[in-house]
């Protein structure tokens, strides 16, 4: 769900009223050493878009079970945070300054963090960005911006990942989707579409891949918590109660939206070695939304 779609969601729900507003480093050290076992202990994992949302809740997830965790996103500042609080909390992380839709710069950090920990065990490819424009209200550019981060940089990111893979004849990725590949809405032509592309991506490349042992999945979280559906500027108590009234009209299973780190447990699950038969398939987190018959406001991640 865009941002546009909250806002009219807020309007609809009374909350017209609301002011919205805008609210070579430390990375090149030692890894630390962990006191904590976990299914990832040791591993190497390597995250796109991982600077805040579902992908900064995955980054501290794996950190927190045990793996090296080199991630990327185009906000510095963000980024850093990030690789501090996994660092304060005993984890070992990365940040590396990378745009998905520029191949240059997706290959020298899949590079870096291969070269840093000693290959890539789990890739989670993740990086995205919406639109709330119905096509005839889109530029050529806004449209080909979607697609170039959402479906280009998962290609991108494959590309890169895979050659390192296949040297260690092993490896897991995870591409972010969206339930609006499964249930479009009226502003969300450029990203269902997006999101369509990664399971077809996933698709192939789970069939290219699948004898030798790299395996691809696709995850289709439902509207989740994050800065990607949230208004900037818009205070706790007044979000909370959207959120209370948006749940039991778009969500028939569990009438909410998710958390992060709800979306994180299950990239963790798909990640580890208790799916190891599990390929090419397109899986949904969404509370059951796409499920039912609901979906008054537009869904994404």
């Amino acid at each position: 769900m865009g941002r546009r779609s909250v806002l009219g969601g807020a309007a609809a729900l009374g909350l017209a009223g609301t002011a919205f507003g805008t609210t070579a480093h430390a990375a090149d050290a030692p890894p630390k050493e962990r006191t904590r076992a976990g299914r990832f202990q040791g591993k190497s994992v390597l995250i796109t878009g991982a600077t805040s949302g579902i992908g900064r809740a995955a980054a501290k997830a794996f950190a927190d079970e045990g793996a090296h965790v080199g991630f990327c996103g185009r906000r510095v500042e963000l980024g850093r945070q990030v690789e501090r609080e996994i660092r304060d909390a005993g984890g070992e992380a990365t940040y590396v300054q990378a745009d998905v839709r520029l191949e240059a710069q997706v290959r020298a950090f899949v590079d870096r963090v291969a070269s840093r920990y000693g290959g890539i065990d789990v890739a989670f490819n993740n990086a995205g960005i919406g639109s709330g424009k119905p096509p005839h209200e889109m530029s050529v550019e806004e449209w080909d911006d979607v697609q170039s981060t959402n479906a280009r940089g998962v290609f991108l990111a494959i590309k890169y990942e895979v050659p390192h893979m296949l040297r260690a004849q092993r490896g897991v990725i995870i591409c972010t989707s969206s339930s609006a590949a499964e249930q479009a809405r009226p502003g969300s032509a450029a990203y269902s579409a997006s999101k369509r592309a990664v399971q077809g991506i996933v698709k192939a490349a789970a069939l290219a891949y699948g004898t030798r042992g790299i395996r691809l999945n696709a995850l289709l979280p439902g509207t989740t918590d994050t800065p990607f559906v949230r208004p900037p500027g818009i205070p706790d108590a007044d979000w909370s109660t959207y959120k209370r009234a948006w749940g039991p009209l778009n969500v028939d299973g569990l009438e909410r939206m998710a958390e992060a780190e709800e979306i994180a447990r299950a990239v963790l699950g798909l990640a580890s070695d208790d799916f190891p038969y599990m390929t090419g398939a397109s899986i949904t987190v969404d509370g059951g939304s796409t499920t039912g018959r609901k979906m008054l406001q537009p869904s994404g991640t």
